[in-house]
C-alpha cells in the first residue's frame, strides 16, 4: 500500500486512534452507479496543473497517475476491505512513526501485486469499467477465504454497498419524481418560510465514541453549506471544516490535511442536511425508488439524487412524518467505493424549525453517534473560524 497519512481508526483502539479514524473519514462522498463515470485509475486532467500522486509522495509505484488527492482515499478503501491499519503494510520506525516509502514488509508488495491484478481483471473481463475491487474477495479479512462458511446463524443483513448493486441496472426514465418528498419533508421541519429565517446555528453536545468517554463537541453552522466541528479531545481540539469552498481536518499533533475533491463534495452533502432548502437543487434528477425500504421500525421511501457525471445519492424518509431518516453516499476512489450512511433521529423544535438533535455515521471501519443537547440559532458566529488555518511548515 501506498500511503503518507494515518488511516481510519478500528473498533477496538483506544481513544485516539477512535478520534484519528473519526476525522480522517468525517466525511466521503460519492457512489458510483448507473450515471457515474468509474474512478478506477483516472489520470489527472490533461493540461492542467493537477498534481498526480507519483508528483507529490515518494516511491509510488502502481498509482502513479492519479491526483495526488486521491491516494490517501485509495489508502482508506484498502484499510475498509483487508480489515488493517496502515501498519500492515507500511514499516514503522523504533519512534513509532510510519515510514510511507520504505518496501521493507513483504504485504506492502502484495498490496502492489494485488492492485495490478485487480486492473487487469477489470480490463480484460469488464471492459475497464470496475466490476472488482479489493473488497470483492477480502469483505473485512486480510486474508480471503476461498471455502464458503457455514451458516451458523439467521443471514445477516446485506452490507451497504450490496443494498445499490441493483442500481447499475437501474432505468431512471420508468421511476416517477421524488421532489414531492422533498416538499413533504421542508414542511415537517417548519415550512419553507421559517427554514429561510435560520441563518446560523450553534450546536453542542458530546460526539458518543465506540469506546470511552463522551467528547465534548461544538458545531458551528452558517446557511446555506458552511460547517465547522470542534472536538475537545483530552489531547487538544480537533477540527472538521467546509466553508463552502475547501474542507480541511486538524487533529492535535498532527499536520492540516485538506479534504480531497470527493470528501468537499460529501462535506458539502452534510452541511446542506441541516439547512435542506438547498438540498434538493444539487441533482439534476430526483427519482423515487419503485420499493420502500426499513430504517430500523420505520417504513422510508427512498429518492435518488442523481446529476449526470455525479454520483447517485439515496435519501430516506419516513413515509408518516416525512422526516429525513437516511443518507446514503459513497467515495468513489481509484481502488472502489468508501461507504458513509448517516441516520437521523431525536427530531425537536428549535427556534421554530425541527432539527435533528441525534445523528450517527457508519462507516466500515465502525460507526459514532452525536448527540446534541443544545441549539441557538441566529447566533453570531466569527467569520474566523470559517478561515482556513495557514499549515504550520513541516519538522526538520
Amino acid at each position: 500500500m501506498e500511503k503518507q497519512v494515518k488511516g481510519p481508526g478500528r473498533p477496538g483502539k483506544n481513544l485516539a486512534s477512535v478520534v484519528v479514524g473519526v476525522l480522517a473519514f468525517i466525511v466521503a462522498g460519492a457512489m458510483i452507479g448507473a450515471h457515474a463515470r468509474p474512478a478506477q485509475l483516472q489520470p489527472a486532467n490533461v493540461g492542467t496543473a493537477v498534481q498526480t500522486a507519483a508528483q507529490k509522495y515518494k516511491n509510488i509505484q502502481v498509482l502513479k497517475d492519479i491526483p495526488a488527492d486521491q491516494l490517501i482515499p485509495s489508502m482508506q478503501f484498502i484499510t475498509a476491505a483487508l480489515g488493517v491499519e496502515c501498519e500492515f503494510c507500511h514499516v514503522a520506525s523504533p519512534a513509532g512513526k510510519l515510514e510511507f516509502d520504505k518496501d521493507d514488509k513483504d504485504e506492502k508488495k502484495t498490496a502492489r501485486e494485488m492492485m495490478q491484478m485487480m486492473f487487469a481483471i477489470n480490463q480484460n473481463n469488464f471492459d475497464g469499467k470496475r466490476g472488482v475491487t479489493c473488497n470483492t474477495c477480502h469483505r473485512g479479512s486480510p486474508h480471503p477465504q476461498a471455502i464458503p462458511a457455514i451458516m451458523a446463524e439467521a443471514a445477516k443483513p446485506p452490507a451497504m454497498e450490496a443494498m445499490h448493486d441493483h442500481e447499475h441496472d437501474m432505468d431512471p426514465a420508468k421511476l416517477p419524481s421524488g421532489a414531492p418528498l422533498f416538499t413533504k419533508y421542508i414542511q415537517a421541519l417548519g415550512g419553507q418560510a421559517a427554514l429561510d429565517k435560520v441563518s446560523s446555528r450553534v450546536e453542542k453536545g458530546n460526539a458518543l465514541m465506540p469506546e470511552g468517554q463522551p467528547i465534548p463537541i461544538d458545531i458551528y453552522t452558517k446557511a446555506p453549506d458552511e460547517r465547522v466541528s470542534v472536538m475537545h479531545t483530552p489531547k487538544g481540539d480537533s477540527v472538521t471544516a467546509y466553508n463552502g469552498q475547501a474542507g480541511w481536518i486538524a487533529f492535535p499533533g498532527r499536520p492540516l490535511r485538506e479534504m480531497s475533491a470527493p470528501d468537499q463534495e460529501a462535506a458539502k452533502l452534510d452541511a446542506e442536511a441541516f439547512y435542506p432548502t438547498q438540498l434538493e437543487h444539487e441533482f439534476a434528477e430526483l427519482k423515487l425508488q419503485e420499493h420502500p425500504e426499513k430504517v430500523g421500525q420505520h417504513e422510508a421511501s427512498v429518492v435518488i439524487g442523481l446529476t449526470r457525471g455525479q454520483p447517485p445519492v439515496k435519501f430516506y424518509f419516513d413515509q408518516t412524518s416525512g422526516l429525513l431518516l437516511r443518507i446514503v453516499h459513497y467515495a468513489d476512489t481509484p481502488l472502489g467505493l468508501n461507504p458513509t450512511q448517516l441516520d437521523f433521529a431525536d427530531y425537536r423544535a428549535a427556534g421554530g424549525v425541527t432539527t435533528p438533535y441525534r445523528w450517527t455515521i457508519a462507516r466500515p471501519s465502525g460507526s459514532f453517534t452525536i448527540q446534541i443537547d443544545q441549539v441557538e440559532q441566529n447566533v453570531p458566529i466569527d467569520d474566523a473560524k470559517f478561515v482556513k488555518p495557514a499549515e504550520a511548515p513541516a519538522p526538520k
